[in-house]
């Protein structure tokens, strides 16, 4: 291939006879030029390798970090439907409970318009005293061997 491309190039057109130095030399640059181009592009297909390579590896550890966090998101999302399901439970016994005390309300109102005696005695409430236990303290026996 080399060799059509001398005969067409227009330093093939000069005078062999004439020119004497002028044609080794070009050809020598010709060669060099070659010798470099060749060489550049070894070292271009050589960074793209790398660039491929490096590429791969990213990819590679994105996936591996996207399935951490795929699997991350699946496990809170149990979590969610767990505490939902907790929420919902809850949810209903309040409304029950209001319910109740809603017509232990009634119920106390009538038998108070009734003029029937009403003792209803405290009941602790752990909530609104919390630094109270809502049963008295009692010790508890262990022997020292029972663990």
């Amino acid at each position: 291939m080399s060799s059509s491309r001398r005969s067409s190039s227009p330093e093939s057109n000069t005078d062999v006879s004439g020119g004497g130095g002028t044609r080794p030399a070009a050809d020598e640059r010709k060669r060099k030029r070659m010798l470099s181009n060749r060489e550049s592009a070894r070292r271009s297909r050589a960074r793209k390798q790398q660039r491929l390579e490096e590429l791969v590896a990213e990819v590679a550890r994105l996936q591996a970090e996207n399935a951490q966090v795929q699997s991350r998101i699946a496990a809170f999302d149990g979590e969610l439907r767990k505490v939902d399901g907790e929420n919902a439970v809850l949810r209903a016994r309040h409304g029950e409970l209001a319910g109740r005390l809603e017509s232990l309300g009634g119920v106390l109102e009538v038998l108070q318009m009734a003029g029937a005696p009403v003792d209803i005695p405290e009941i602790p409430d752990p909530l609104l005293r919390p630094w109270q236990p809502p049963f008295p303290m009692q010790p508890i026996a262990a022997d020292a061997f029972q663990f």
